[in-house]
C-alpha cells in the first residue's frame, strides 16, 4: 500500500492528484476511487493510503483509506 498526500481535489467531478511519500511524483486520482472508503471528499494537504494500478500506462490511484491507519 502507497502512501500520500493530497495535491488537489475536485468534489464535484472526483478527480484530483496526489503526491507520492516514496518519490515525490504524482498519481491520479479519478472519479470513484473514493467508493469503499469511509469519506466521500478528501482536502488539500490530506494524507491518504492507497493501492496504485495502471490503467493504460497511467497510474491511478484505487482502494484509497484515510490517514496512517486503515480506515
Amino acid at each position: 500500500m502507497a502512501q500520500g498526500v493530497v495535491k488537489s481535489y475536485d468534489p464535484n467531478s472526483g478527480n484530483g492528484i496526489v503526491v507520492l511519500d516514496s518519490d515525490k511524483s504524482e498519481v491520479y486520482l479519478k472519479a470513484g476511487s473514493l467508493k469503499g472508503s469511509i469519506f466521500r471528499t478528501l482536502r488539500q494537504g490530506q494524507r491518504i493510503n492507497f493501492d496504485i494500478v495502471e490503467e493504460e500506462d497511467i497510474k491511478i490511484i484505487s482502494n484509497v483509506k484515510i490517514g496512517q491507519g486503515d480506515y
